[in-house]
């Protein structure tokens, strides 16, 4: 389990469990429950509240041999205690997760939830939910394919430098300490790698030949001596002399020829017997493998037919509303429109650095205004940068700060081409990577209080797409969007996540060629061409994923409908807010039922106060 990013990314989009460390629990419930030969029997006669205390501990436990097994995740949660390590990325630590996966199931399993209150039932089905989609991604060897032009090892280490601490001299040792086992990283990958040839598992073969150039970009690019550059004024020149030695050596002598012999490895062995079929469905398996994928990323028990019928009634709908918008700019049709939009050279970025510079600013005039949308705010500052040049695959994406918010969140911006890339959907983008939307959920979800540790990173990703998908337009609702083009661009960004979920099943259950999908996009006028070809191979290189989105969004507006129909003038879009991301990451069946809880609790205490949209 490695951190993820979030957007093109949820990076982030894993499940990521954990658990609960909010209150030391004592050792005296768990012979109550669980046994050294196995899972243990719930006993009739146990009281609520020992049971309670043993699910607690469980989540505990749990939880703290998840940040074991992966000393990155536990780096991006804000705990350092294995800072010094890399994850262990073999075969045998798959195998080795899994087996805690199956005892903490089991053991989970056991607990009888009966009586509890629902914040507990939530987290206990939560983690059921997490463990056993872990358990059946296992299953399906899902491990032996982990690489891609969008996700892997050698994009992970790259980030290295801006994903640790770096404000003590201990800080720095633990970051040498990583450096050093970076070789072992990359041949534990290869070794994965490896078997997942053998079992006839892997990635699409033009999407992997672009890995090679990735690594040869961050060896030009050398980000490792980065912390070098600029030491916090607290260490000694003496300290600083010395770190910047070891780094330097560590990263020339030990991590570049590491990217290296990886890239050579992918170039020779690995790429020139990637799988020629774009479709998922096409591996051992595949249909199941498909159709796994989408309940991953959608928590959804939708078939692919069934994710393509809804994309095609809201490719429907919202090329409908950009008819109208055109319309009313005084064009007879939206090809005009659109024609109009691409040859104006005030939506055409100038520079890398215009890019950047937009996305800031938009995020600075949302910040103000969060209090109209929400009654609790996130603590945690957000910064914005480029997509760094070694990767100019990348799309846009959020990464996220740390609870204690000593490291900001991030929005990740991508600038390559810049000068194909439009600008009239800057203010869209940035409200989903930033406030109201990845920033705003994530960082509110960090700083829940009373609630298992594991339910303030988890991530699943239909409800944390799906709500930044939604936030996009609450800029509107508070009189954002004033450009015409840009409101333009909101629609736009909409419709690209429509067209996805036609794209997808079209490519993984139907057998679409990537000039099928190539030509539905353009036809769509959802994207402009440079981001038309990166998101068909975002969708090939992760299945899925893109699905989440709209499929989250869909679901949230539901949700607010229903809220404002039954409630009436009592609804309060702050108090609604609030609720939704009051429970953090929900699966949405979970969400749904939470929501449907809040607005009966309302109903009886519907008051004659005026309350405001």
């Amino acid at each position: 389990m490695r951190p993820q990013t979030i957007s093109y990314a949820l990076l982030c989009s894993l499940l990521i469990p954990s658990t609960h460390a909010a209150t030391r629990l004592s050792e005296k419930y768990a012979p109550n429950f669980f046994t050294a030969a196995g899972p243990a029997r719930s006993l009739p006669s146990s009281s609520v509240q020992d049971r309670l205390a043993a699910q607690n501990l469980l989540f505990q436990q749990q939880f703290a041999d998840d940040m074991k097994s992966s000393p990155e995740t536990a780096t991006a949660f804000g705990n350092y205690q294995y800072n010094a390590l890399l994850d262990h990325l073999s075969l045998a630590a798959s195998a080795q997760q899994n087996a805690a996966d199956r005892d903490f199931l089991a053991r989970l399993q056991a607990i009888s939830i009966d009586g509890f209150p629902d914040q507990d039932r939530i987290s206990h089905d939560l983690l059921l939910h997490v463990l056993q989609q872990r358990i059946a991604d296992y299953e399906l060897k899902t491990y032996e394919m982990p690489l891609s032009q969008m996700q892997g090892v050698h994009n992970d280490i790259a980030d290295l430098p801006n994903s640790v601490p770096l404000d003590t001299v201990q800080h720095y040792e633990d970051y040498l300490a990583r450096l050093h086992q970076v070789p072992r990283a990359f041949d534990e990958t290869i070794e994965v790698l490896r078997q997942g040839l053998k079992d006839g598992l892997m990635p699409v073969r033009f999407l992997l030949e672009q890995v090679p150039a990735q690594c040869a970009g961050t060896i030009a690019e050398n980000p490792f001596l980065a912390p070098t550059k600029k030491f916090p004024s607290t260490i000694s020149d003496a300290d600083q002399k010395r770190l910047t030695a070891a780094i330097t050596a560590a990263a020339n002598n030990e991590v570049l020829p590491a990217y290296r012999r990886f890239a050579e490895f992918v170039a020779k062995e690995y790429a020139p017997h990637g799988r020629t079929s774009l479709a998922l469905s096409s591996l051992p398996d595949g249909p199941r493998r498909y159709q796994n994928a989408i309940r991953k990323q959608t928590s959804t028990n939708l078939s692919p037919a069934e994710v393509r019928a809804i994309g095609i009634k809201e490719v429907a709908r919202i090329t409908q509303l950009m008819n109208d918008l055109a319309h009313q700019a005084g064009f007879s049709d939206l090809k005009a429109y659109r024609a109009a939009l691409a040859a104006n050279p005030k939506y055409i970025a100038k520079s890398p650095e215009q890019i950047v510079d937009d996305f800031s600013r938009y995020i600075a005039q949302m910040q103000p205004r969060l209090p109209e949308l929400f009654g609790v705010l996130p603590k945690t500052p957000v910064s914005v940068e480029a997509v760094p040049p070694s990767q100019p695959g990348n799309a846009t994406h959020y990464i996220p700060g740390t609870p204690d918010g000593s490291r900001p969140g991030r929005a990740v911006v991508a600038t390559s081409n810049f000068a194909h890339r439009a600008l009239f959907d800057d203010e869209t983008v940035a409200y989903h990577e930033g406030v109201p939307g990845h920033h705003m959920q994530i960082s509110i979800q960090q700083q829940l209080t009373g609630l298992p540790e594991f339910r303030l990173h988890l991530i699943n990703n239909a409800f944390a797409e799906g709500w930044a998908v939604y936030a996009e337009a609450l800029g509107k609702e508070i009189g954002f969007f004033q450009d015409p083009a840009s409101d333009f661009g909101r629609l736009s960004r909409e419709l690209l996540r429509a067209v996805r979920l036609v794209i997808d099943p079209g490519i993984h259950s139907e057998g679409w060629t990537r000039d099928q999908a190539v030509a539905y996009f353009r036809e769509s006028g959802a994207a402009d061409e440079p981001t038309i070809q990166a998101e068909i191979d975002r969708y090939i290189a992760w299945p899925a994923q893109s699905l989440g989105y709209k499929i989250g969004q869909l679901k949230i507006r539901e949700l607010r409908e229903r809220a404002k129909q039954q409630l009436g003038s009592h609804f309060d879009i702050r108090t609604f807010h609030d609720e939704v991301l009051s429970a953090g990451n929900l699966p949405l069946d979970v969400l749904e039922s939470r929501v449907n809880g809040w607005i009966s609790a309302q109903l009886p205490a519907k008051s004659s106060d005026t309350h405001h949209e």
